[in-house]
């Protein structure tokens, strides 16, 4: 059950509706299929994956019944392909957030968890880690040896923390996004407040038909030294306001991805600029000078 009529407007309405995927002994070559697929979608954070990269010795035996869903689990996690998508490219405290939302469906809740995990990775290395979500109580109580791992925190569940909820839209961002194309890139979404200890406002995820959005930064995110394509002299910079804006849709783009931008331009265009914004679906987040 959602924890709130109101949290499907934030993009939950799909694993609300949707009960969770199992594969039970003798299951059909059909059912392993769909379980097979569940399991790259979720534990590779919705990420494409081409058919070379799949693991078909691994397929085979979950299908036949050699192996368990959590052994099929475990083996996509420790991976190369995981590692080449996660554990490579991106700072170790946001590999322990997405092995978080991967492998037990949730958001970390304390510091204190992420600090256990960096010791652990340091001291006895990634699959060792990567074993530490998986054999676990927790794990064994939401999945067992047979269900396909899913969003817990979108749902109310016996020992999960309220703050997981709020903190799940961090690491969530949508169900047309995928953990390696959100704009924030590199960087550990939940390090500030879980240093805190508190929980930040729910960023709204793309996809959505919310009419609330929050402004996100790029990893990158730069002033702008253009004008809507023209560059503007520093020396009017008295003279020019920075826009932030959530949830444009851009050229090209699905109507289900949004984006963040900022612009910079002169108080006389102001109106004009707003009116552009407002027909791209995008929300003014805030209006400074620049």
């Amino acid at each position: 059950m959602a924890i709130t009529v109101a949290a499907s407007r934030l993009g939950t309405k799909p694993f609300a509706e949707q009960s969770p995927i199992e594969l039970w002994p003798g299951a059909s070559s059909e059912d392993a299929k769909v379980a097979i697929n569940a399991v790259y979608r979720h534990v590779l954070g919705n990420d494409y994956l081409m058919q070379s990269e799949r693991l078909v010795t691994l397929e085979s035996l979950l299908t036949s019944g050699a192996l368990s869903v959590r052994d099929f689990v475990r083996a996509v996690a420790k991976s190369e392909v995981y590692k080449t998508k996660f554990l490579y490219p991106n700072f170790q405290t946001r590999v322990i957030e997405l092995n978080f939302k991967h492998l037990l469906g949730r958001a970390p809740y304390s510091e204190a968890e992420i600090i256990e995990h960096l010791d652990r990775y340091e001291n006895q290395g990634f699959e060792a880690d990567i074993d530490s979500y998986i054999d676990t109580v927790e794990y064994e109580s939401a999945f067992g040896d047979t269900v396909v791992p899913y969003y817990r925190s979108f749902n109310t569940q016996t020992g999960q923390s309220i703050a997981g909820f709020t903190r799940m839209f961090s690491l969530y961002r949508g169900y047309a996004n995928s953990d390696r194309s959100q704009l924030a890139g590199k960087k550990s979404r939940l390090a500030a407040e879980l240093a805190l200890g508190t929980t930040f406002a729910v960023n709204v995820p793309s996809g959505t038909d919310n009419t609330v959005r929050t402004y996100l930064p790029a990893e990158k995110s730069n002033t702008p030294t253009r004008v809507f394509g023209r560059r503007q002299s520093t020396k009017l910079r008295g003279t020019l306001y920075r826009i932030e804006v959530a949830g444009m849709y851009l050229p090209g783009y699905p109507r289900v991805r949004r984006s963040s931008r900022a612009y910079v331009v002169p108080y006389e265009a102001l109106s004009k600029t707003l009116q552009r914004i407002n027909k791209t679906g995008g929300r003014v987040a805030s209006i400074t000078r620049a």
